[in-house]
This record gives C-alpha cells, structure tokens and sequence, in this order.
C-alpha cells in the first residue's frame, strides 16, 4: 500500500481539525502513516511498530468522533520515543540490555496523550538510555536524517538523543512525536531534521514511567513540524503528577493560544558568550537574520551576558553521568531485562553489564562513579553543582533585563554517520548551545530558520523564564512565521 501524502504531510494541529470537521476519518489517517513507516523503514527510526493497536484505537475514535464526543487529540497518530513505558509494548531505551521489555504500566505523559484521544503509531529510536548527539549509539542501528547534503549521498545523523521522533517526524512518519531533553536531545535534533522541537521547564511534565538517564535534568517534551502543534502537544502532556516528586503543581496554561500572543515591545537578549571562534558562518548569519526578524516583529534585541556559559559543558558532563551512574545501577541482571550467566552474583553483575551496554553508556558510568567517589566527590561533583548554581544565576539576571534569549541551536548543521564517532569530545561540542538551558531548568525551543551551504537545515534557538514556555511559544511563532521554511516530502524517491 502507498502512504497518501496529502494526510501524511499533515501539521497535528490540520489532522486535528480535519477529523473534526469529518474530512477523513481517523483510521485512514492512521493507514496512511503506517504505509508511511513502511515505506521509510530505511530510516530506522522506529524500534517497534504498533499498526494493529493504532488502527484498533483509529477505529474507536471513529466511533467517538461519529457521536460528537472527541476529544481534543481524538484520532490524531504520534510516535512515542523509546524511553517512555508503555503498557503492554516493549520499553529499550535504546539499550540490549532492555532488550524484551514489556512494562505493565504506562508513563504519566503518554497516558495523558491517550486521555486526550491520540493514537499510538509505535516506539521511536534514540540514543542508547538517552546518551548522546547523533542517534548513532542505539542497540538496534543507527537512525537517518532524511535529509541529505547536495552532492553527496552520505547517510546523516539526525540529532540525538531523540533523532528517531526528530527524523520520523521530518519524513512524514508521523505528525508528532513525544521527546525527551536533558542536555539538549529535543533542541539538536529538530534543528537537524528541520522540524521544531520544545523543551519545557524542568518539572512542567511529569518523569514518571520515562527511564531516568540524569534525573535532575530529564524533561519531556513534543517534537512536531511548526510551533503550534508543538504547543498543542505540550498542553496534552503537562501538568502535575503525585506520582513524580519533581513534579510542579501549577496550571497548565492553553500553549496554543500562546501563538497568537503579540510580542511587540518585549525585548530579546542576544548573549555575547554564544558568538564562538571559529563557528560557522552561517550559523552566524541566521542568527543576525532572527534579530531582525524579531525586531519586524516589534521586539527590542539587547546584549546580554551570560559569563558561566564556557563552563556549563564540563559541568553537565560531571553531573549527567553521575546521576546515570546511580540511575543505571539498577540494570544489574536480577529484577528484569538481559541476565548473563556468571560463576557468582559479581560475576553475573559484570557480566550483565559488560553485554548489555553499549561503549557510550559504559563510558558515562565509569565517569560518573569516578566524580561520585569518595577522593574526587569534592573536587568534582560538588564544585560543578556550585557551578551549576553560578549558571543558573547567570540566566536570572539576563531576564531582569529581557523576556527571552535567542541563540543558535546548535554549532553545525547535521554531519555524516561516522563522521565524529571516534572522537567524544566533539559529539559532546553538539550540545555547547543547548546545555545552559538544561542546568537552568528554562524552557527552550528550537525553530527551523534556514538551510547552509549545503541544503540542510539550520535552527534558532529560543529560551524564556521557568514556566514561561507561553512568551517562548510567542516568539518562536514570530520567527516561524518569518522565515517560512518549508519542510518538504522528505525521503521521498
């Protein structure tokens, strides 16, 4: 069966009203992505596929929609990333060692979704746990950018951790997909996949049932092709969860409405820490084009400062990697997943271990148990924790003086599978412009602007004040609407 392109090209925001208003129904919007996903399974970008549970739950929102009791997300297909448990659909996170998986629970977030009508097309690839920038560490293989550099037929990476919802979305796959960011794994791979990609406040989304990778930096965010329908998701996916102690009772706000939210007179500021040696020009370009942008729409630029900004990198790879190293303990071959046989419990530990994670995930294990041991827990872990409170100082006072902060989102644009794989500190370098926001705990979101040199597309970055993802959502759509960048057929032959 061929995919129709005319639904599968679909924003969340035109399936949604078009399922409303009757147009199609919710089982041929869902028949049409699940061809999609068979068409475009080169990409890799699903670890399972879930076409009889989404064709299933297509049928009954049908059924509601016929009787005039849809509700807000009713019969819209999403792709959910591999990190969230799912009741009854095996969970990885990427890893051999949740290789099997099947939780008999659901993650606060997707269960939310669900509430909301929408329909589960299957489990999207990542990093393996959420580690890394390239989508290249996964156990089940490597997920293509649909994109493609002219000239040159080179698969490239899509952005990680969560290159699997960003390609997947970019192709067509689906209209949307559920994301995670802890350093920047929403932001890099929308930016690279040309889609946008929003990482709300710390604690505006619940973590429970999401496999904890750095739990004091973990979020859950939407990936979607414009900044409505990431707005559309984030309302279906926050809110608080007793279940989750990080969790923030507050009101969730009506994100969608935010779009339409004027901006002029607010003032955005441009942080002179940003502007490295040695970046590409391009890069440089677009973000003076966004300035301007911004400022045809009323918006007053100002420099900012942000003076801990060169030390948030190292600071993030001492606190992400201590905290995997405590998260990841738990994988010890006794409880559940992968269980390798040992003459003794140590030996069937290190066993377990040793096969069922992956180079990238071993090597932030033995860096984290190395900054939490008793001899450098001082020189190293505690000092990046004050660190990290300098940082998030930083941004404190910035927005005394502005209402948000433009930035790139990342130094390059995509780079060839393999291109960086022998070399960590520069696939840790992807993430230089995105990681101060992480420590902060600030909402964030990256917007396709442009495309370099070589055709492949470019993002702005976009952060606000905690909780105030609706002034991000403003300008972000003031910036969308400017640049008018058109996500094309990707993928297509």
């Amino acid at each position: 069966m061929t995919a129709d392109r005319a639904l599968t090209a679909l924003t969340i925001a035109e399936a949604r009203d078009g399922l409303k208003a009757r147009k199609f129904s919710a089982l041929e919007l869902a028949e049409a992505h699940i061809a999609r996903m068979a068409e475009m399974r080169g990409l890799n970008a699903f670890i399972t596929e879930t076409p009889d549970a989404a064709r299933k739950a297509a049928a009954a929102a049908d059924a509601r929609l016929a009787k005039g009791e849809g509700r807000e997300l009713e019969g819209v297909p999403l792709g959910i990333k591999d990190l969230f448990c799912t009741d009854g659909v095996m969970t990885t996170a990427a890893s051999k060692i949740l290789d099997g998986f099947t939780p008999p629970y659901e993650s606060t977030v997707s269960q939310k979704l669900w509430d909301a009508g929408a329909v589960m097309l299957g489990k999207t690839n990542l990093d393996e746990f959420a580690m890394g920038s390239s989508n290249t560490t996964s156990h089940f293989g490597p997920v293509h950018n649909p994109w493609q550099r002219k000239g040159d037929n080179r698969p490239l990476v899509p952005g990680g951790s969560s290159g699997g919802s960003a390609a997947a979305v970019a192709a067509g796959l689906c209209p949307g997909a559920t994301a995670t960011d802890t350093g920047g794994s929403i932001r890099q791979p929308a930016a690279f996949c040309g889609v946008a990609g929003l990482k709300p406040t710390y604690g505006r989304c619940s973590r429970w049932g999401i496999v904890a990778f750095a739990s004091s930096l973990d979020q859950a965010g939407p990936i979607a092709r414009t900044v409505r329908d990431t707005a559309i998701m984030l309302t279906h996916m926050s809110g608080f969860d007793a279940k989750d102690s990080t969790s923030v009772d507050r009101p969730v706000p009506d994100f969608e409405a935010a779009c339409a939210k004027p901006v002029k007179g607010l003032r955005v500021g441009i942080p002179a820490e940003y502007r490295m040696d040695g970046m590409n020009p391009r890069i440089e370009q677009l973000w003076q084009q966004g300035i301007d942008w911004l400022k045809d729409a009323g918006m007053e630029p100002i420099e900012i400062s942000l003076p801990h900004t060169k030390y948030a990198l190292p600071v993030y790879y001492i606190l992400a990697p201590a905290e995997a190293s405590s998260n990841l303990a738990r994988y010890d071959g006794v409880r559940y997943g992968l269980r390798a046989e040992g003459k003794d419990l140590r030996e069937m530990y290190e066993e377990t271990r040793g096969q069922g994670f992956g180079a990238e995930v071993r090597r932030r294990i033995l860096i984290g148990t190395y900054v939490l041991s008793a001899g450098y827990y001082d020189a190293y872990y505690l000092k990046a924790q004050k660190v990290r409170s300098l940082i998030a100082r930083d941004f404190a006072q910035a927005f005394e003086k502005c209402d948000v902060i433009l930035t790139p989102t990342a130094p390059g644009a995509a780079f060839a599978i393999g291109e960086k794989q022998d070399d960590p500190i520069a696939m840790y370098l992807n993430d230089v412009f995105t990681v101060p926001a992480s420590l902060a705990g600030l909402p964030g979101i990256s917007v396709p602007a442009g495309l370099d040199g070589d055709g492949l597309p470019l993002g702005l970055q976009l952060i606000g004040r905690a909780f105030d993802e609706e002034t991000v959502i403003a300008s972000a759509q003031a910036i969308e609407d400017r640049a008018a960048f058109k996500l094309t057929t990707l993928g297509d032959a």
